[in-house]
């Protein structure tokens, strides 16, 4: 069984978090275990508001217990984790990784550091980045950062494609084995821009930028599902990454061709098979940088 146990935020409407990750892994072929941080009614994003809350920490370690009782942590291929509602929390999944992990040595956990955006600063409560960089980010097999998360662990500044490759190297010398850095807004005005590092080396994907009125969230943790889930099915890091950045692409144009801001995840959901596009990945060495 190629069990994920997603830990991540969930919102009744809309798409993100488990919300946006839980289905996409599914359609993918694979057995998802979410586990909620945080219960909103929708993202955080809508004028109107939200409601809802954080999880307690000892019901997120309560429902794991629930598993070691089952007797699956065995079946647990990978671990996925996403928006953290309490700085506490890390601690609580930082044992969970251990011990899934001492369980089935193979489980591969990828951490997406939700702490922030350039244009909105830290984004979490009191305590959350400070355990993401010194607890959870470097336990990761897999980092999944931002611009602005990738500089804060790696602690350099990054306004270069030369920088984000750089930092990308600093990150896995912290820990983890691959990290795909997501839109690094400062490689390029014209397009979309990611970067995977890998121990092949670094790889570097783009697309065109699709403007909307009101930007969509949820499409950092829509990157993770797919990535992990491509690298569950057997392709290799840098087809994973093509697929990702091809399967995200075509759900934000189907998103954006229906005047909608939410992402059609079930509309688009092709995607995730085949994507209508085909951007290929380039090695930095065929790039002048």
């Amino acid at each position: 069984m190629q069990g994920v146990l997603s830990i991540q935020s969930h919102v009744t409407f809309g798409h993100a978090g488990n919300s946006c990750a839980v289905f996409p892994m599914q359609r993918m072929g694979l057995e998802v275990w979410p586990i909620h941080t945080v219960h909103f009614s929708n993202h955080t994003q809508y004028p109107q508001g939200w409601r809802g809350r954080p999880m307690p920490t000892d019901q997120i370690a309560e429902v794991f217990e629930g598993l070691v009782g089952l007797g699956v942590l065995s079946d647990i291929s990978a671990i996925v984790t996403g928006y953290i509602g309490d700085a506490s929390q890390c601690d609580v999944i930082a044992d969970i990784v251990s011990r899934v992990k001492a369980e089935n040595p193979n489980c591969l956990y990828l951490c997406d550091p939700v702490m922030g955006a350039p244009d909105k600063g830290c984004i979490v409560s009191d305590g959350v980045a400070e355990s993401l960089i010194h607890k959870l980010m470097p336990l990761a097999d897999i980092l999944v950062p931002n611009q602005f998360e990738l500089s804060q662990f790696a602690g350099k500044h990054i306004a270069s494609l030369s920088d984000a490759v750089d930092a990308c190297q600093v990150a896995r010398e912290l820990g983890p084995d691959i990290v795909l850095a997501k839109h690094l807004h400062s490689v390029s005005d014209d397009c979309f821009s990611m970067v995977l590092a890998t121990s092949e080396g670094p790889y570097l994907a783009q697309r065109p930028h699709l403007v909307f009125d009101r930007q969509p969230v949820g499409v950092g943790d829509l990157i993770s599902a797919v990535f992990l889930a491509g690298l569950l099915s057997g392709h290799s890091p840098v087809a994973a990454f093509e697929h990702t950045h091809n399967a995200v692409y075509g759900v934000l144009q189907k998103t954006k061709a229906l005047g909608e801001w939410e992402l059609q995840t079930i509309t688009a959901q092709s995607e995730f098979d085949n994507p209508s596009n085909q951007f290929r990945a380039k090695s930095i060495e065929e790039i002048t940088i």
